[in-house]
Formats: C-alpha cells, sequence, structure tokens
C-alpha cells in the first residue's frame, strides 16, 4: 500500500454521487472509484448512467448506477436504501447535480424560480438529510462535497437565481459543517470556474471567446480553462483521510478567477480591472471587431 492509499482510506468506503454519471460528475465517479470507492449513482441522463455502468463492469468495479432524478424524493431515498441493502454502510456523498438558464431577473417569474431552487438547492438538503442519519449510524464519520460554482461568489449577470442557490448552498454546508462537527462528518464545497462538458456548451453566449486562446489567457491568470479531472481531484482529497481536518472550507479550482475577481490580463498591456486605453481605440476604430 502506498502512501496515499494508507494517508487517503479510501478503499472499502462508499459514496453516493448524485449526478454522477455524465461529464463532471462522471470524473468524480470514476477518480473515486480508482481509488476503491464503491460508488452509488443517480443521474437524470439514462445514455450516461448505461455508460458508466458498463464502464465499471468492465473494469470489476463494485457499483449502483441508476438512471433517476434527483429531484425526485423517492428515487433519491431509493438509491440511499439500495447502497444501504449492497454494503451496509455511507462515507461519504458528492452533490453534483445542477443546472440553469440565461435571462436577466426581470424577465423570469416564479415558474422558473422554483425550477432553478430544486435543480440547486433542495435535493442537497434531501440528499444531505438522508447521509446524516446513516453516517450518524455507522460511528465512522463521513465527508459531504457539495459542487457549487465561482458564481455563488462573485455577480452572475443573467444568473441571478442560479447564484443565489449556489451561495446558499456554500452557507448551508458552512453552518452544517459546525453542527456535524462533533460527529466526524465534514462539509465541504468545491467551487470551479469553467471546465468545457457538454451541459456548460449549451450556456455558451455565441461568442466561443472561451474557445480562443487569447481569450483564455486574459480571463484566466493560470492561462488555460480548467479539466473535469482538476475538479474531481478536490472531490478526491476532500473525501479522503488527507482532509481529515478540513470542514466549514471551500476549495476553488478555477486557475485564479475568485483571486483575480475582474483583473484580466491584457495583451501588451498586462493586468488592468478595466477595459485598456489601447483596447477602447481599436474597438472605436472597428479593429476589435
Amino acid at each position: 500500500m502506498g502512501w496515499f492509499e494508507d494517508r487517503g482510506g479510501l478503499d472499502g468506503t462508499v459514496a453516493v454521487v448524485t449526478g454522477g454519471a455524465g461529464g463532471l460528475g462522471k470524473a468524480i465517479t470514476t477518480d473515486l472509484a480508482a481509488n476503491g470507492v464503491r460508488p452509488a449513482v443517480l443521474d437524470i441522463d439514462a445514455g450516461a448512467a448505461g455508460a458508466l455502468r458498463r464502464s465499471l463492469d468492465d473494469r470489476g468495479l463494485d457499483a449502483i448506477v441508476r438512471h433517476g432524478d434527483v429531484r425526485d424524493p423517492d428515487a433519491l431515498a431509493a438509491l440511499f436504501t439500495a447502497a444501504d441493502e449492497r454494503w451496509g454502510r455511507l462515507d461519504t456523498l458528492v452533490n453534483v447535480v445542477g443546472g440553469t438558464f440565461r435571462a436577466p431577473f426581470a424577465d423570469t417569474a416564479p415558474k422558473g424560480w422554483d425550477a432553478l431552487l430544486r435543480a440547486n438547492l433542495s435535493h442537497v438538503l434531501h440528499a444531505c438529510s438522508l447521509a446524516i442519519e446513516r453516517m450518524r449510524a455507522g460511528g465512522r464519520g463521513g465527508s459531504i462535497v457539495n459542487i457549487t460554482t465561482i458564481e455563488a461568489h462573485r455577480a452572475a449577470p443573467g444568473f441571478a437565481v442560479y447564484s443565489a442557490a449556489k451561495a446558499a448552498v456554500e452557507q448551508f454546508g458552512r453552518t452544517l459543517a459546525v453542527e456535524l462537527a462533533p460527529d466526524g462528518i465534514r462539509v465541504n464545497n468545491v467551487a470551479p470556474d469553467y471546465a468545457p462538458t457538454d451541459n456548460l456548451a449549451k450556456l455558451s453566449t455565441g461568442d466561443h471567446a472561451l474557445a480562443d486562446a487569447d481569450g483564455v489567457r486574459i480571463a484566466f491568470p493560470m492561462g488555460r480553462v480548467g479539466q473535469v479531472t482538476d475538479i474531481s481531484g478536490c472531490v478526491v482529497f476532500l473525501a479522503s483521510g488527507l482532509s481529515a481536518y478540513v470542514t466549514g472550507s471551500t476549495l476553488h479550482p478555477d486557475g485564479g478567477t475568485y483571486a483575480s475577481s475582474g483583473w484580466f490580463n491584457w495583451p501588451e498591456s498586462g493586468w488592468a480591472n478595466h477595459v485598456p486605453a489601447p483596447v477602447l481605440k481599436a474597438m472605436a476604430s472597428g479593429e476589435g471587431g
């Protein structure tokens, strides 16, 4: 057994992963499984769930992968029950599911607000409630990891309710971390910025600026967009014993965008929190587009 395996203590543990079959969720599930975790997954994408199930089966890994909607309380509870019956323990919960649409708040209505809250907040409360009773009963503590977003930490025009819901998840997680600390149950968040997946591509504004190397260098201090493994690595850390004294915290796998907070690395001008005069002049003369 190597250093990480010994200190991480993940082998033989059990994780419930909501939305764990496609894109970011798939990376999280496969990285946990690669470290000996037995995953129980619920995902609304039937094709992705089937592909993940076949992939894990081909590798001889013990897993439960179900097609279903995490927003359905019965489907979510059934996944936890299936994990109980298969393995009799729960060590980690990872809440991946989320979603949004782009629109100015004034153009939205209560039906849309409710949909965003159900997609980003309500199911997290339910999943955590189901996990807590099991982790307490196990007496081994546990780790709850919520996937949020950088938009929980900055203004997000066009995504007001989404960003509010994700900020609520983070504050819920911080408070829950304090409540559950005596039980040895840790609660943390992971707040990525842009890491291309099929679902994120659907939110593109159409200018494809983050597919352009110069656009990426301007926007991201580290000069590249994220990869799903940048986020899944954080989840593996937070699930493992390496983070045994970390709770109520948020990790930011974002290439430095949260730290830069509006500062951009403009070509020839360097860092500025405004559009440099040469760029404005180029725009005025038509050279900028």
